[in-house]
């Protein structure tokens, strides 16, 4: 049973009793200056009927009757139990790469569309972590704050395009720091970073995003999308196929995925590489990492299926109100 003095519904309850206590007072001795002006206190016993002395504990017994309803009234009121417990979460930033690269389409539908479908496979094997997303390039931005909404974040997801991103490449950096403005207000030990990328065109700047990670306590598994072998990168406009890119010499280019910097940002910030080209595995996969390094934090968690007690104050009230009913047949005080 949780009560609160702040519920003020609680507090005037509780104030009844005073306010019954005076009443009860103000009767009696109403009734005492009645029997005083019918007649003086030597013939009171013989007009009078005289009582058992247990009737002078009557208003003690009211009194203790109408407590132990009102405690009873409040713990049926109390619908919540607030319990601390022990929860193993994280925050969980999905930090994904937008560059034109990702258009290749050396795994289907394409690398963009594959590294959207691992975050949203993953997200529904997650359960009170909290997630967020940062898309990159050569800048970087935050499309949706840490939320347990996974619905919601899954229609922000569904939305990128490469074409989200003005300027070009593959900056760790820039997404870094984004990350960190993100994971401000939360313990160091529960910050995690899920990258999805193909490593392509980095801007060569992977050690300086290591060493802001590990400076703000930040894990970052790596998870590499496209293959070795590679694929030309599309070109659209408005939505349509313009051709494929191509170098100086007007050659196609063929992008690759690259992992070195990926394994690198993994193994130096307590993280894994997982190949990200298959769907049916990477979200376990990523799941299995963040079930294994997950924070364990204190978190105060209100129970809607309290334990009630109502059942023994109603009793007790019963109770003093029941021995008033046998002891006092004519329902009346007397002193």
């Amino acid at each position: 049973m949780d009560w609160y003095l702040g519920n003020y519904w609680y507090l005037l309850l509780l104030l009844l009793l005073p306010f019954l206590a005076i009443l009860l007072i103000r009767f009696l001795k109403w009734k005492k200056k009645k029997r005083e002006a019918f007649a003086e206190q030597q013939f009171h016993e013989q007009l009078f009927e005289k009582n058992s002395g247990f009737t002078k504990f009557f208003p003690v017994l009211y009194l203790l009757g109408t407590l132990f309803l009102i405690f009873s009234i409040i713990d049926l009121l109390s619908g919540s139990n607030e319990v601390e417990t022990k929860q193993r979460l994280n925050n969980v930033i999905f930090m994904l790469d937008v560059s034109n690269s990702m258009n290749a389409e050396d795994v289907e539908p394409n690398r963009l569309m594959e590294a959207k479908n691992v975050i949203v496979n993953t997200m529904q094997k997650m359960k009170s972590d909290k997630v967020g997303v940062v898309i990159f390039a050569g800048e970087a931005t935050s499309i949706m704050p840490l939320t347990t909404d996974y619905s919601s974040a899954e229609t922000y997801i569904n939305g990128i395009e490469t074409n989200s991103m003005q300027v070009q490449g593959t900056d760790f950096l820039k997404a870094m720091e984004v990350a960190v403005d993100k994971f401000k207000n939360v313990n160091k030990g529960a910050r995690k970073i899920i990258l999805l990328s193909d490593g392509e065109d980095n801007e060569g700047n992977d050690a300086a995003a290591i060493r802001l990670a590990n400076k703000e306590g930040i894990a970052v598994t790596t998870v590499g999308i496209g293959t070795e072998e590679g694929a030309p990168v599309p070109e659209y406009s408005f939505g349509q196929l313009m051709g494929y890119k191509a170098d100086m010499n007007g050659e196609t280019v063929i992008s690759k995925r690259q992992t070195e910097a990926l394994h690198k940002i993994a193994q130096s910030t307590g993280g894994d590489y997982i190949d990200g080209n298959n769907i049916n595995e990477t979200p376990d996969k990523i799941a299995d990492v963040l079930s294994k390094k997950s924070f364990s934090s204190e978190t105060l968690v209100k129970s809607q299926n309290a334990n009630h007690y109502y059942q023994y104050f109603l009793g007790f009230s019963i109770l003093f109100f029941f021995l008033i009913y046998i002891f006092n047949p004519k329902r009346d005080f007397n002193v």
